[in-house]
């Protein structure tokens, strides 16, 4: 996980000119990424694509769409490499409400394995590069605060 985090770190600022983040933006911040041990085991490099896709949201201000759940390795070129568990995720990515799933390309054939219910209610993309993934896991707005408030804040 520690590998992914770094790999993401260092593709958001080798990509940062096409990605629109501001010059001098990573001299300005610290950037800590903590994944805690907790009870659910994470390990591998699954969460590459979704680390990339959070760090970058962070520097150019988009929110990621909260209807999206993604998983896939990264490469320093920018590749989304194939990853195990496809069916788990995909199923987990249901439970939780997700209605679309952004995947490797090459992870396509795994969707056979996926119980039928869920193919017909999920939305899948496939990603060859990060940039897919950042052309289909952003909102197209920045978030406001009161984007992020719950209700009860808003009142």
């Amino acid at each position: 996980m520690k590998e992914s985090a770094q790999a993401a770190l260092t593709l958001v600022k080798t990509r940062a000119a096409s990605l629109g983040i501001e010059a001098g933006s990573f001299e300005k911040s610290n950037v800590h990424v903590h994944v805690p041990a907790g009870a659910i085991p994470k390990d591998g490099p699954s969460a590459g694509v979704a680390i990339f896709v959070a760090l970058a949201s962070l520097f150019i201000d988009q929110a990621v769409r909260n209807d999206t759940a993604m998983t896939g390795e990264i490469s320093l070129r920018g590749l989304v490499l194939p990853v195990g568990g496809i069916k788990d995720k995909v199923l987990a990515a249901m439970r939780a409400g997700i209605t679309r799933v952004l995947l490797p390309a090459r992870n396509r054939r795994d969707l056979d394995e996926v119980p039928a219910e869920a193919r017909e209610k999920l939305e899948f993309v496939f990603l060859d590069s990060v940039d897919d993934a950042m052309a289909n896991a952003l909102r197209r707005q920045a978030v406001t605060s009161s984007d992020t408030a719950t209700e009860g804040e808003r009142r």
